[in-house]
């Protein structure tokens, strides 16, 4: 028996791309299964990939309050959810349910912040975690003993800090920082106006963190770029509260009851 393993799966992440990668799969009665199918058929390989011990399968149950109180249009842009795919998520929690897999979900708590309160909970027990998904707000939890399973790479590599350097150009623990800067247009996170993903790489290889930065933006060159990260001095220190990953207190599981059970999938 190997060692024991934390699978995290963004719930609703894995849903979606299984609803929009297989088209026109139904029941014979019409209910429709292409969600169903593809999800199932991913947490295998995950499973065979990861080989965990413990799964939890987080879903979002609405948008957290505090963000939407500091930038109401966070998150405003997102489509609807497909009623076909809507139909589909009560089936898959039974299944996951049969299948001895734990689901997880709390009205006006976002998944990301679970996620993350699970992984620091993982970690504080010293059982290595996984967390299988493409979000990058995840990147900002990765270290030696969490690791992140990104289904657009089509490696399979558990990414590391080397994946979030080759990704991004800067640090794990920079992350919160780089896209407090950048922005999250998926989110609806506005950044600083002309500052792309290379400028901040190159804004946080100088100075390290948005607080040294700011400490120090007499320096910063050239001056359109100084006036602009002065101008969006408080924007940019709403971001970091916006993309960081918040404790939830919601969450009240122990780890063993994430252990796989028998069932059969």
């Amino acid at each position: 028996m190997g060692a024991d393993r934390l699978l995290i799966v963004d719930g609703h992440h894995y849903a979606y791309r299984s609803f929009y990668a297989i088209r026109a799969m139904n029941a014979p009665d019409g209910f429709p299964t292409n969600a169903l199918y593809g999800f199932i058929n991913s947490l295998r390989r995950m499973r065979a990939r990861v080989a965990p011990t413990h799964i939890a399968v987080i879903w979002d149950g609405g948008l957290d309050e505090d963000r939407t109180e500091a930038l109401p249009n966070y998150k405003a842009e997102r489509d609807p959810m497909p009623d076909d795919l809507e139909l589909q998520l009560d089936a898959l929690d039974e299944w996951l349910g049969a299948a001895g897999v734990h689901s997880w979900c709390h009205e006006g708590v976002e998944a990301d912040d679970v996620i993350g309160t699970l992984t620091r909970q993982a970690e504080v027990a010293g059982l290595p975690v996984v967390i299988a998904s493409s979000d990058k707000d995840f990147f900002q939890l990765i270290n030696p003993n969490v690791h992140l399973l990104n289904p657009n790479d089509k490696t399979d590599t558990l990414w590391q800090a080397e994946q979030v350097r080759a990704k991004t150009g800067v640090e794990p623990a920079q992350i919160i920082d780089w896209l407090s800067l950048v922005g999250d247009s998926v989110d609806g996170i506005p950044g600083v106006r002309g500052v792309g993903p290379k400028t901040a790489t190159k804004l946080l290889l100088e100075y390290k963190t948005v607080e040294n930065l700011y400490s120090n933006l007499d320096a910063v060159k050239p001056d359109g770029l100084q006036g602009r990260l002065r101008e969006a001095k408080a924007e940019v220190l709403r971001n970091q509260k916006l993309v960081v990953l918040k404790d939830i207190p919601e969450w009240k599981i122990n780890l063993e009851e994430l252990r796989l059970g028998a069932g059969d999938y």
